[in-house]
């Protein structure tokens, strides 16, 4: 039931349609990829999924297929007339919106729902992270993404790629990378990887507010990687107080990315 190459290329050319470089659109036109990612997203009847960036549907009716209740969201207005009559005779909504903005009481309904996503560089981690900070209904995400910025997702203390993007998913949720995707199941054909995360929201946030108020200890993680390759003693220079590093029970030469969530905590507690 999903797009060929040829379907997709017909489809876009019948609207006089191209790829927008502006906003980072690559569609899938390969059918065993968009499958791939309907059964990583483990969703089926029963299931709300929130398609964000629909396109022309491709992933759209795989997702149909588990049988999960399906609704679709695309910011470019060209794009919504063919969705539409891609996708509507089975059943789903398509929602005009920009994913950062939009309204979710509408979309959502009051159900809970799972998120899943083929996202351009620019507006993945900013559209993750606000869903995550505004969005309690939204359990879980599948989101593709590319692979550095998979890699920063899902990064833990020590990884290359760790960083306070890292830590903030953490706070709310545990991400992981599920798979990769290469460019060529893409048109058009991107320079780089993808990766597909499984971000799945935490019941409680890891660090307890009561302990640590979210915002010192985000004040502590945003001023230490400003200098990650810094000691901490000298990128929390101008942040720390006298005996924080003793208090906390942490050695003021290690280095930002070596820090795990907790530590953080301890040293914003510290303080």
């Amino acid at each position: 039931m999903t797009h060929t190459r040829s379907e997709l290329v017909a489809l876009m050319e019948s609207h006089g349609l191209r790829a927008s470089r502006a906003l980072g659109q690559n569609f899938v036109i390969d059918a065993n990829t968009v499958r791939r990612i309907a059964r990583l997203a483990d969703v089926g009847p029963g299931d709300l999924v929130l398609e964000i960036g629909a396109g022309l549907g491709s992933l759209t009716l795989a997702l149909v297929e588990t049988g999960a209740e399906v609704r679709a969201m695309e910011v470019d207005r060209y794009l919504i007339e063919p969705l539409e009559q891609v996708v509507a005779p089975h059943g789903v909504r398509v929602y005009h919106a920009d994913a950062l903005n939009a309204d979710y009481d509408t979309v959502l309904e009051g159900s809970e729902a799972v998120v899943v996503a083929n996202l351009p560089y620019n507006v993945a981690t900013p559209l993750v992270l606000h869903l995550l900070e505004t969005q309690p209904l939204i359990r879980r995400m599948l989101v593709m993404v590319q692979k550095e910025v998979g890699e920063r997702f899902a990064a833990q203390a020590g990884d290359d790629a760790y960083g306070a993007v890292s830590l903030r998913l953490q706070y709310f949720a545990d991400a992981r990378v599920v798979g990769k995707v290469g460019p060529n199941v893409f048109m058009p054909r991107p320079n780089v990887d993808s990766a597909l995360v499984s971000v799945v929201r935490r019941e409680k946030v890891r660090i307890d507010p009561d302990e640590v108020s979210e915002s010192a200890l985000f004040e502590v993680i945003r001023t230490s990687f400003a200098h990650r390759r810094k000691m901490i003693r000298r990128s929390l220079a101008d942040w720390v107080t006298d005996g924080v590093f003793e208090r906390a029970d942490i050695a003021e030469t290690r280095r930002p990315e070596e820090l795990t969530l907790e530590e953080f905590a301890r040293l914003a507690r510290s303080r």
